[in-house]
């Protein structure tokens, strides 16, 4: 059988230790084994679970899988997924190009109002009505933001790391397609320590990002357009050679990235100061490996019988996904908290359940996917580089391809796994990996570790038994 987080095969689990058979079921065969002198561990395992029994998800699978419009759908999904060229081609402000308006917020994940939402999404959203000048104090953004307008960033074909939260003001990375033209965006990184993604607001917080709106969105935007279009598929191929994985690493993308724009930032006004800021950022090309990946989903979406996930985010409260052959419905489950490793003094009663955008890099292959390219990345995020490894491994299981860009050096330049599958994930019970960064829970606190999450299971077994209805109806 296949080891999962659930019955003991996570990071830091059995695959550290010398156990040369696993059973799982009645405990004839253990015992028998055991007879033998044969390591042995026995594990309480049982099918996936989710809504109704294991007849109906086996109903469930047994009708997409007979769809007979699921081959061509999903090949297709997952030519579109892989056959995307992003290319940095501008940096503007939000209000430009984003249908948002003064007064209004995009957020991180799945739907959400003010009353649901976690204390680094309320924390970036008071940040980001101050920002705006809607009110003068934190409980006067409070009042305001009870009644103001909240949407996706997924709805406005953009991505926001951690609470992902996109006032006007804030430049954004525009980032386009260059085989079929689509467009996507993601906010500017703001770096590390006190930041709004992780929901801190106080005056250095505001600050900053005042900033980055009038002096780095500026210099940007004046060297991309004297560089011309940045090539960020090819950057993040090079960085995985270079012990990337995209999520939580991107010290060699930001490198890359930076020397390729040096020369225009040192011409642009204010470019001195730009160039220094990114270069001193290690998590930096973070935000432009989101847009990359939202551009690359985005191409796959709206094949009608295709059970490729196209999204996987999180708002601080819910772990949500889209897939490809159900449009833009989400399905929705508690986020969890990540295991990991805490900064200081912190702790797991510290740590804010899952949250941000940034899952759109595993969504495409990279981040968790990627983690054998990065096996430093165990220092960040807790366990030992065999860990790495097998995560990576593990995710072949239920994906539909092999990256023909994305290549891990030590699995033989072997292609990260790409293109979560519905099915599979139900079928075999293994979850996507992601590797994230952990937010404080009171708003204000910011960054508090770093570790591993997996959705909830139910929200696959939702999108199958959506994907079934569809099929249904389609016969």
């Amino acid at each position: 059988m296949r080891l999962t987080e659930e019955n003991g095969g996570g990071l830091g689990g059995l695959l550290t230790r010398d156990v040369r058979a696993v059973t799982a079921g009645a405990s004839v065969l253990a015992d028998a084994l055991g007879e033998q002198a044969v390591p042995v561990e026995a594990v309480d395992w049982r099918p996936p679970s989710g809504p109704g029994d294991a007849d109906d998800l086996a109903r469930d699978l047994a009708v997409v899988m007979g769809d007979r419009r699921r081959t061509e759908a999903d090949a297709q999904a997952v030519r579109r997924m892989l056959g995307a060229r992003p290319h940095l081609v501008d940096v503007r402000p939000a209000h430009e190009v984003l249908d948002i308006e003064r007064g209004a917020f995009l957020h991180a994940g799945p739907p959400l109002t003010w009353d649901r939402a976690s204390g680094p999404m309320r924390g970036a959203l008071i940040g980001a009505a101050l920002l705006e000048d809607l009110a003068a104090t934190p409980e006067d953004a409070e009042r305001v933001l009870r009644t103001a307008p909240l949407d996706p960033c997924h709805h406005h074909r953009a991505v926001g790391p951690m609470a992902g939260v996109v006032s006007p003001s804030m430049w954004m990375f525009v980032v386009e397609d260059a085989e079929s033209g689509g467009t996507a965006y993601c906010s500017l990184n703001e770096g590390l320590g006190k930041v709004l993604r992780y929901g801190a607001y106080g005056p250095e917080v505001i600050e900053r990002l005042r900033w980055m709106a009038g002096s780095l969105g500026p210099a940007l935007r004046d060297a991309v357009r004297a560089h011309g279009p940045v090539d960020l598929r090819a950057i993040m191929a090079q960085a995985l050679h270079m012990g990337d994985e995209l999520h939580n690493r991107n010290r060699a993308a930001t490198s890359l990235f930076v020397r390729e724009l040096a020369g225009d930032l040192a011409e642009a006004t204010g470019g001195a100061e730009a160039l220094r800021f990114a270069a001193g950022n290690d998590h930096f090309f973070l935000n432009l490996a989101m847009a990359s990946g939202k551009l690359s989903a985005d191409a796959a979406r709206d094949l009608p019988g295709s059970s490729l996930v196209v999204a996987m985010a999180r708002n601080g409260t819910d772990f949500g996904v889209q897939v490809s052959g159900t449009g833009d419905r989400w399905f929705t489950g508690p986020a969890g908290v990540p295991d990991g490793l805490y900064l200081g003094s912190y702790g797991p009663a510290d740590a804010n359940p899952d949250i941000g955008d940034s899952t759109i890099t595993e969504t495409t292959g990279v981040g968790g996917f990627a983690m054998a390219a990065a096996p430093a990345i165990v220092r960040f995020i807790g366990g030992e580089v065999p860990d790495a490894l097998a995560a990576t491994q593990r995710m072949y299981e239920i994906t539909f391809a092999e990256h023909p860009a994305f290549q891990v050096p030590i699995l033989d330049f072997r292609g990260t796994p790409v293109g979560i599958d519905v099915t599979k994930v139900v079928r075999t019970g293994v979850r996507p990996v992601v590797n994230t960064g952990i937010a404080g829970r009171v708003a204000g606190t910011g960054q508090v570790g770093a570790g591993l999450v997996s959705p909830p299971a139910e929200v696959f077994t939702q999108a199958l038994h959506a994907l079934a209805e569809q099929a249904t109806i389609g016969s």
